[in-house]
């Protein structure tokens, strides 16, 4: 009986970073490998370093994560899964210290405002990071023993850390939502709710995004995200970023990207994938 291949799934960031979480919460058995940047997440993909790649789309606190919205069109890869994971921030140091001991830490530059009021109320100074994982990665080497990160207890667990305070984060549900991405496209219902993600340029009539959204009203079809970017340098070419609740072949969707089609001159499916039950609040 020939073993079942373990997918190598490329993020951005360090071993323990919320990336590696979404990568451990989509694929338990998956091998994370770890790169500097989203262009070298897909980089990695296409030399065959690794077979799957990990990509924060957004945050319900910050937005979109900027330029992923760029790469994703022209990244040769399809979405086949999402992932949203709670960001709940751990105060970790290095064994044998206690939260009294702690007056600094690092974490990257947008964890911190998340624990601003834990980190006033016990008088801790912040510093900002590259990367709150590598952070930890690098307190496990050595550092003050005054020292203390914020990261996820994950990356606690990685780099031999002591969790001293968990969930210190000021909103309670900050979630990321991540995309899963394969070089092949699976079409498949593989779920009872899937979601579709599309980009399309809309033809340089009057009224033109007004007529190609209205099948999507006429015919039901929920669209759960709609975001424009400028491509080309040029204020005319404005491309469409959406997600609809649907798979294409439902009858109801198919008239609407029908419909669609008259007013564009592109529309290219960059995916089709199982709704995540995320979607409608996560307690994990």
């Amino acid at each position: 009986m020939t073993a079942k291949k373990q997918l190598r799934i490329a993020f951005q960031g360090a071993l323990g970073a919320y990336s590696h979480e979404a990568c451990l919460q989509a694929r338990p058995d998956g091998i994370p490998v770890p790169c500097t940047t989203f262009d070298g997440v897909l980089q990695a993909v296409r030399e065959g370093h690794a077979d799957l790649a990990m990509l924060p789309v957004e945050n319900t606190t910050y937005g979109r994560v900027a330029d992923i919205h760029r790469l994703l069109p022209q990244s040769g890869m399809h979405i086949i899964d999402e992932a949203f994971v709670r960001v709940r921030i751990a105060l970790m140091a290095r064994p044998g210290v206690t939260l009294e001991q702690i007056k600094h830490v690092r974490a990257h530059l947008v964890l911190l405002p998340q624990a601003r009021s834990y980190l006033q109320a016990q008088g801790i100074t912040s510093e900002a990071a590259a990367d709150s994982a590598g952070a930890a990665e690098e307190l496990a080497a050595g550092g003050p023993t005054t020292d203390g990160v914020l990261a996820s207890a994950v990356a606690a667990q990685i780099h031999g850390l002591h969790v001293l305070a968990d969930g210190i984060e000021d909103m309670e549900h900050n979630t990321t939502r991540f995309l899963l991405m394969a070089p092949d496209a699976d079409l498949s219902r593989r779920g009872e709710k899937m979601m579709t993600t599309f980009v399309f340029e809309v033809r340089n009539i009057p009224a033109a995004l007004y007529k190609a959204m209205g099948g999507f009203a006429t015919n039901g079809i929920n669209m759960t995200k709609l975001e424009s970017y400028m491509v080309g340098g040029s204020f005319t070419a404005t491309q469409f970023y959406a997600d609809i609740e649907g798979h294409p072949e439902d009858a109801a969707v198919k008239r609407a990207l029908d419909e669609l089609g008259y007013f564009t001159n592109m529309l290219d499916i960059l995916g089709v994938y199982p709704a995540h039950p995320g979607r409608w609040g996560i307690d994990s």
